[in-house]
């Protein structure tokens, strides 16, 4: 009787030690994603390669390089005040 008391009090224990475990991973907290940023005054662009065209942009949150004439286009960054082109 002793021995059934000692397992079933060691399974006891062992079950809440999970428990704890699951529940500790559950409530951590995923950091929040950061808000877009303003980059206008760093004259960042997206250049398509194939035709010349050109998106400023202003605020900077998850970067998803958009597509033009079917390719990626590329980023660039210019001098503040550099005329557009090549």
């Amino acid at each position: 009787m002793l021995v059934a008391v000692l397992i079933a009090g060691a399974i006891l224990a062992v079950g809440v030690w999970m428990l704890r475990g699951v529940a500790r991973l559950r409530t951590r907290e995923e950091p929040e994603p950061a808000g877009p940023e303003d980059v206008a005054a760093l004259d960042v662009m997206f250049v398509c390669g194939e035709c010349g065209t050109e998106f400023r942009v202003e605020k900077l949150g998850q970067l998803q390089v958009p597509r033009h004439c079917g390719e990626v286009m590329r980023v660039e960054q210019r001098p503040r005040g550099a005329p557009a082109g090549r």
